[in-house]
């Protein structure tokens, strides 16, 4: 088992992928599209400096939100790259989700609160929708789940 010491200021692949619980191939990954990047020793080998760590969390934590990686990278790019980024900078870019999330959290609890009901597809399949949909008065406000999508 590879273990990042506490006072080591890299990490390996290996080291960083136990670590973040983020398999290798993932790693690479996210280092081909922007997100993290490391440098390379005389041998060719990654070496990725320990606050790539918070980053990995970053990433995953956005991504099970749901928020796409172009949308993660843009705001990874506005962190520094001549230091380690600050608690100050963390807060400040992690802003940049919360007018996105706010909508997705209405979202969601119209879904949860519907979702037994009518979804409000306007596909009139379901014996509610003639009482919540009646002749299909959603279409008129556009396509899809106009319960869902809102203003």
């Amino acid at each position: 088992m590879t273990q990042l010491a506490w006072n080591a200021k890299e990490a390996t692949i290996g080291e960083l992928a136990e670590r973040s619980g983020v398999a290798p191939s993932a790693l690479r990954f996210y280092e081909r599209e922007g997100l993290i990047a490391s440098r390379r020793t005389t041998g060719n080998q990654r070496r990725y400096s320990r606050d790539t760590l918070r980053r990995v969390a970053f990433i995953r934590t956005s991504q099970r939100l749901g928020i796409p990686l172009a949308t993660i990278r843009e705001v990874l790019a506005l962190l520094p790259d001549d230091r380690t980024p600050t608690r100050e900078d963390w807060a400040r870019i992690s802003e940049c989700w919360r007018e996105d999330l706010d909508t997705r959290i209405r979202t969601l609890q119209r879904l949860r609160d519907h979702l037994t009901d009518c979804i409000g597809c306007g596909c009139l399949s379901l014996d509610s929708c003639a009482l919540s949909n009646p002749s299909d008065e959603l279409a008129e406000q556009g396509p899809g789940p106009r319960r869902l999508v809102g203003d």
